[in-house]
């Protein structure tokens, strides 16, 4: 089964493992009536082998809808606020007085030299200091007015970029309440995709902090011609004598005094109705230029309603901890379902997540020791990377230790496949790596790119809490499907939410069928209000990955390929497009990559391959004979022409020349390939690997060398 797969290996003696195997029964026999009574997990159970979704009809393709939404889908989260400045002000009418926005303030900052020479900035930091929902709103009011000083108008692109903290949620709220779009780009991206989004949007305002200004907006500002005020939120910035003519620099502060003196008298006219456009969200594109997401109040609105309800008791006693992009779907929508939900949001950031991170002082707490989060959203990335740090701490355990950690984490492992807690191994074992992440965690919410099997399960033993992996497109408005608390079945990622509705396309080229058994299968359509209205001057690509259907419904290609399950789980099972997300978050093309290393005199033919389960590309070679011969000449390696192929020296020759070609072809360093297999036998239409027209056919090439892709990702321990 895929639980035995992922089970962990002890080295006890055979005669202790069945004395303890019998202890552990008979606990488990003992413990099994009590728990069955008291602890209300009988509901869990049930309901986890409930049926989720359903197909509204009987003919295949008919699209699938969650069971609480079967006759219309929901798209208001309380009755009246349409407009997502109506729904801040409902919650901040109802929650008035309570913490909101928290943000720690730093004690001390230092710079610690390493035996390398090389220089970190450390930093301690002291509490959390809370901002109430009125002090959010109160300042929100008078940055949107300060901003209509500064002579912004309704309906008018304004571009923040900035790091996540209270600012950027202050900032965003005071464009919803104007009816300002909000242009976000990620704090990551390099200059020419910035410059890009700044003049597609033609702002004339940008907002950012200081650090992002000097390292980033001062190099590409003569670039953007319309550009005038630029905003600091952490205060005024040392003088920056090369500011083109023209471009004045407040701080947020500033503006904001601005706007608690401004007349506001005028300014009811300028609220939003909820098909304006809330967002401007710039993706990070493949082909390097980032599309822009119109992202409407309606969408936004429709789409935190569905997620709220995937969310158990989501409300005032939860505390979320902020500090993935903001300008990232996934982050926004969450933030936003805990702002109108009486949640607290503490920021924080990856260099300061934990105790162990990179800008913490030893010694001193990181955010989630002293925030104690009840709420998380993470990546895989971060999660694979704390599953990597615990199982090196496990095996530097001494031999005893390592063991009885091993014990409690396969007997919980079996629990969980069950259905039921392990309340004795939670306290007495996994208490010190729950820690780890506050101690207090009762959802992480998981998104971004898929999560492999034993890294969920993983989560799920060790910080005792449901892992609920979630589907959605910046063009859905973060919103497809979430899993629900109680589903710990893994490699899924739940059924749709009650906001939309999902259905499944044939895609004869990749041979995918909804009428597929056991389980239909095909390109998955996202429709439903959260489905947004399109990319900013791109009608081209609009019309592309949008339809409308004969309802007036918009429908979302997403060029995913996935499948559902009996209970109406919907599972990812491929990508329709050869675009692929690696697990840090870079998109590869493989087309791009093939057709930089086709040209080589050594390269007959080549397939690369990547995961998002893995940090790096990999590559099948069908290698030219004269050439690879002359080649293994050269190096004096001799043999048959299958033994040249198999030698992992020639392997490695030949990647060499790889790389030299796709450097000189300016292609990134993820984009080239790490490992390859030489392939003696060529691809032909007879082996079913290619078309007729000698396309590649991914999908065959990849079952065809599954094991080579087994052993390049270092899988089965070879």
């Amino acid at each position: 089964s895929q639980a035995a797969k992922m089970k962990l290996k002890h080295d006890i003696n055979p005669v202790l493992l069945q004395f303890i195997n019998f202890i552990v029964l008979v606990y488990t026999f003992v413990t099994y009536i009590p728990w069955y009574i008291f602890s209300g997990s009988r509901e869990a159970i049930a309901k986890a082998k409930q049926v989720k979704a359903k197909p509204v009809n009987n003919k295949p393709g008919a699209a699938y809808r969650s069971v609480n939404s079967q006759h219309c889908l929901a798209s208001v989260l309380y009755p009246g606020c349409d407009t997502l400045d109506k729904v801040f002000k409902y919650a901040k009418n109802k929650f008035k007085d309570k913490k909101l926005l928290g943000t720690r303030e730093i004690l001390k900052e230092e710079d610690e030299i390493q035996p390398s020479g090389k220089v970190f900035k450390k930093v301690i930091l002291g509490k959390y200091t809370w901002l109430s929902y009125e002090d959010v709103y109160i300042k929100a009011v008078n940055f949107g007015n300060g901003l209509a000083v500064l002579g912004q108008q309704p309906k008018t692109n304004i571009a923040i970029f900035c790091e996540t903290r209270a600012e950027w949620m202050i900032a965003a709220q005071a464009c919803f309440m104007c009816n300002y779009q909000l242009v976000t780009l990620y704090a990551t991206l390099g200059g020419p995709a910035i410059v890009h989004g700044l003049n597609e949007t033609e702002v004339t305002t940008i907002i950012t902090s200081k650090e992002l200004m000097q390292t980033k907006l001062k190099a590409i500002v003569s670039q953007v011609p319309l550009l005038r005020h630029i905003i600091t939120v952490d205060g005024k910035p040392t003088t920056w004598s090369e500011f083109p003519k023209g471009v004045i620099v407040h701080t947020m502060a500033s503006v904001q005094a601005m706007g608690a003196k401004a007349d506001t008298g005028h300014k009811q006219h300028a609220r939003p109705v909820p098909s304006d456009i809330a967002v401007i969200m710039y993706t990070s594109g493949s082909t390097g230029v980032p599309k822009g997401v119109m992202i409407s109040h309606c969408n936004i609105i429709a789409g935190i309603t569905g997620m709220a309800e995937r969310i158990p008791k989501v409300g005032e006693k939860d505390v979320y901890i902020g500090y993935l992009p903001l300008a990232h779907v996934l982050e926004l929508s969450a933030e936003l379902v805990c702002l109108s939900h009486g949640c607290r949001i503490g920021y924080s950031s990856p260099q300061t997540l934990a105790d162990q991170s990179s800008k913490i002082k030893k010694g001193s707490k990181g955010d989630v020791t002293t925030l104690k989060p009840t709420l998380m959203a993470a990546v895989p990335e971060i999660m694979d990377r704390i599953y990597k740090n615990v199982m090196n701490k496990v095996n530097e355990m001494t031999r005893f230790q390592r063991n009885l950690f091993i014990l409690a984490y396969n007997y919980k492992m079996e629990q969980i496949s069950k259905g039921y807690t392990t309340p004795l191994c939670d306290s007495l074992i996994f208490r010190k790596v729950r820690m780890l992440l506050g101690g207090k965690l009762r959802i992480l919410l998981c998104g971004g790119a898929p999560l492999s099997a034993a890294t969920q399960r993983f989560m799920n033993i060790c910080f005792c809490c449901p892992v609920g992996q979630g589907y959605g497109l910046t063009e859905s408005a973060g919103a497809g499907t979430i899993m629900e608390a109680c589903d710990y079945s893994t490699g899924r990622v739940g059924a749709p939410l009650v906001c939309c509705e999902i259905k499944l396309l044939n895609w004869e080229e990749g041979g995918y069928y909804n009428t597929d058994k056991p389980y239909p299968r095909g390109e998955i359509l996202i429709g439903g209000p959260n489905v947004t209205v399109g990319y900013y001057k791109n009608e081209a690509r609009t019309k592309k990955d949008f339809t409308v259907d004969e309802n007036g419904q918009r429908w979302l290609h997403t060029g995913d390929i996935g499948e559902f399950h009996q209970d109406g789980c919907l599972k990812i099972i491929d990508r329709k497009k050869d675009l692929v997300k690696l697990q840090a978050g870079e998109y590869v093309s493989l087309g791009k990559v093939e057709a930089a290393l086709k040209t080589l005199p050594l390269v007959d033919n080549i397939c690369v391959y990547a995961s998002s389960f893995h940090s790096y590309v990999i590559g099948f070679v069908v290698p030219n004979q004269k050439e690879l011969l002359e080649l293994a000449r050269k190096k004096g390696f001799k043999g048959t022409w299958e033994e040249i192929c198999n030698s992992p020296e020639m392997e490695k020759e030949v990647l060499k020349v790889l790389a030299e070609a796709a450097t000189a072809a300016n292609l990134e360093k993820f984009e080239i390939p790490v490992k390859i297999r030489l392939s003696p036998d060529p691809w032909t239409p007879e082996t079913g690997l290619v078309t007729d027209a000698f396309k590649l056919k991914r999908k065959e090439l990849t079952a065809y060398y599954q094991m080579d892709i087994d052993r390049m990702y270092g899988k089965n321990g070879k």
